[in-house]
C-alpha cells in the first residue's frame, strides 16, 4: 500500500459529502470543515432559510455547497436526495448522519407522537440514509465514509427527560456497529462520533456554566470541535477505522 503524503492525508478534493442537518450548530461545524477540506458538501434539511445562509456563506469561501430539502424521516425525501446529489456531483463518497432533536419531556409527560418523532428523525432517518447512501456506493464500487454523529447519551444517560432520546442514540449506536460489518466488504467503513455538551443554537448558543463545571476540560465543546473529528473520520488518517465510536466530550464521562 503506497504511503500517501502528509500534506494529502486530509484532502477531500473530488470527493462529495451529504451532511444531513448540516446548516446550523453541530452540522454547520461538519460542512465547513469538510468544504474547507475541497469536498463537494450537500447540505440535506428541513429549514431552506437556514440551509441557504450557510451555502452562501460556504460558497463564498470557494466551497462547493449545496443544499437540498429534505426529511431525513421520509423515505421518499432520501431516496431524491440521492438522486439529486449524483445529478449535482456524480458521486456520493461521504455520509453523515448529523440530522437530529432531543426535545425534554419526562417519562411521565413523553407521548407516543414525540416519542415516534424522536425515533423517525434519530433512528428511522440514520437507517434511510445509510440504506440508500450506501447502496449507490456499492454501486460506485470505491468505498466510502459514513459518519453517525451519536451522543455521549448512547453510552451513559446523561440528565432525566431524554429517555426517547436516549433510546434513538443506543440504538444507532448499534446499528453502526453492525452495518460497519455488513459494509466492509464494500470498503465502506462506518463510524461514530459521541458528542459531550456542544454550545449550538440548541443550547442558546451558549456554554452552560453549571454544565461546564462538571467537565475535566472546563469548557463545553464547540461545533468545530466535532466537525475536526468528521474530517478525520472522512479522510485518509482514518484509512483502518471502522465500527469505531470516537467520544468527543472534553472529559464529561470520566466523572
Amino acid at each position: 500500500m503506497d504511503k500517501i503524503a502528509n500534506s494529502q492525508l486530509l484532502n477531500l478534493s473530488g470527493k462529495t459529502a451529504i451532511v444531513t442537518g448540516g446548516s446550523i450548530g453541530i452540522g454547520y461545524g461538519i460542512s465547513s470543515r469538510l468544504a474547507e477540506a475541497g469536498a463537494n458538501v450537500v447540505i440535506a434539511s428541513r429549514n431552506s432559510e437556514e440551509a441557504e445562509k450557510t451555502v452562501d456563506e460556504l460558497t463564498t469561501k470557494n466551497g462547493k455547497v449545496k443544499f437540498i430539502k429534505c426529511d431525513v424521516a421520509s423515505e421518499e425525501d432520501i431516496k431524491k436526495l440521492v438522486i439529486d446529489t449524483i445529478t449535482a456531483f456524480g458521486s456520493i463518497d461521504i455520509l453523515v448522519n448529523n440530522a437530529g432533536i432531543y426535545p425534554f419531556v419526562t417519562l411521565e409527560k413523553l407521548t407516543t407522537e414525540v416519542f415516534d418523532k424522536v425515533i423517525g428523525i434519530n433512528l428511522r432517518g440514520l437507517f434511510l440514509c445509510t440504506k440508500y447512501v450506501s447502496e449507490q456506493m456499492i454501486k460506485q464500487g470505491k468505498g466510502g465514509k459514513i459518519i453517525n454523529i451519536t451522543s455521549i447519551d448512547a453510552l451513559h444517560p446523561s440528565m432525566v427527560g431524554l429517555s426517547h432520546y436516549d433510546a434513538s442514540k443506543h440504538g444507532a449506536w448499534g446499528f453502526t456497529k453492525n452495518v460497519a460489518l455488513e459494509l466492509s466488504q464494500h470498503k465502506i467503513w462506518v463510524n461514530a462520533i459521541a458528542p459531550g455538551g456542544i454550545a449550538t443554537p440548541g443550547t442558546g448558543g451558549k456554554t452552560n456554566p453549571e454544565f461546564a463545571a462538571k467537565i475535566p476540560m472546563g469548557r463545553m465543546g464547540e461545533p468545530d470541535d466535532i466537525g475536526k473529528v468528521v474530517l478525520f473520520l472522512a479522510s485518509e488518517m482514518a484509512s483502518y477505522v471502522t465500527g469505531s465510536q470516537i467520544v468527543v466530550d472534553g472529559g464529561y464521562l470520566l466523572k
